[in-house]
């Protein structure tokens, strides 16, 4: 295949081509999409039943909920289809949109654990004007700004890509369409403008992570000179879940674009690909509940209601 024209489709790497470890991946895959699902589906129940949750906190709580499902929807269904059926394909315009929805959804994952992070430093350094500066007209602003923008960045970063012309064939190395195994595709002379996009998005990445960095400093500074025990212990609770969530997705995420590209796909970057796309969907629902009273409550509430209305029902 000598450039993009030519390409209709493309084939996507699978975990292996013995049957009875196809059928293991489907139902691994299986397992980890319905734990996202039924996870994140639990806490956008409980944040909009539960009025005392009506908070800025679980209101981006449950943005980030509905990222992790739109993020690990994406992905996941298709290659449990390819496993389940024995192919390997994937058409051009679904590679297209598995590249613009994924860069969409992560970003704006990114963004909203930006403003995560902000919103916990105006709760703990500035806590008397909490609720002037964290109005429900700021929070919505601030999480739309996040959903656009990240909109606008997968449109450049998705163009820039398929601009190129392919001449390395039309073989994924990963098993749903990623932008640097896209690349490794790539004619050496065509992906110029994707290597400034790709600068960019390092600098918007690095930008992020300032932010929530100097947030978190800010906030431990203020947190040691709490004089009574609780004050910390409160405020690390509510943090912990936030860092344990930023950094599943920053680490993991930074080395799978960053490291470099081989020709061979070894065990690690198989772990790694897996750990940044589909773990956090999973995790992040059992990180943010873990530790947290008022959310464990309301979930121990709406799965109570729900068993004694299934049990009502079955006495009928």
């Amino acid at each position: 295949m000598s450039n993009q024209s030519t390409v209709t489709e493309f084939l996507l790497r699978g975990f292996s081509d013995i049957r009875e470890l196809q059928i293991l991946h489907f139902a691994l895959f299986l397992v980890l999409f319905l734990a996202a699902l039924v996870g994140n589906l639990l806490i956008i129940a409980a944040v909009a039943l539960d009025h005392h949750l009506h908070t800025p906190m679980y209101f981006f709580l449950v943005n980030l909920s509905i990222l992790d499902l739109g993020s690990i929807s994406v992905t996941v269904p298709k290659s449990m289809a390819n496993s389940l059926l024995d192919t390997r394909w994937i058409s051009y315009p679904a590679c297209v949109a598995q590249v613009f929805l994924f860069m969409f959804l992560c970003s704006a994952d990114i963004g909203i654990l930006t403003i995560m992070a902000y919103d916990r430093y105006v709760a703990i350094c500035h806590p008397l004007l909490y609720k002037r500066v964290m109005n429900r007209r700021a929070c919505v602003h601030m999480a739309a700004s996040a959903w656009v923008s990240s909109f606008l960045y997968s449109a450049l970063h998705t163009g820039s890509t398929f601009a190129v012309s392919f001449c390395g064939g039309h073989v994924v190395d990963h098993f749903f369409c990623d932008i640097p195994q896209l690349l490794k595709l790539a004619c050496a002379d065509s992906n110029r403008s994707e290597t400034g996009v790709i600068g960019f998005s390092v600098c918007l990445v690095v930008s992020c992570f300032v932010l929530i960095l100097a947030s978190y400093v800010l906030i431990f500074r203020a947190v040691l000179r709490i004089p009574s025990q609780q004050g910390p212990h409160k405020a690390f609770s509510t943090c912990l879940p936030h860092l344990t969530a930023i950094s599943l997705i920053f680490f993991t995420g930074v080395f799978a674009y960053l490291k470099p590209t081989s020709s061979s796909t070894s065990l690690l970057d198989l772990v790694v690909d897996v750990f940044y796309s589909v773990v956090p969907p999973v995790l992040n629902p059992i990180i943010y509940s873990m530790r947290n009273k008022e959310l464990k409550a309301a979930l121990r509430k709406l799965t109570g209601q729900r068993l004694f209305m299934a049990n009502k029902m079955s006495l009928l």
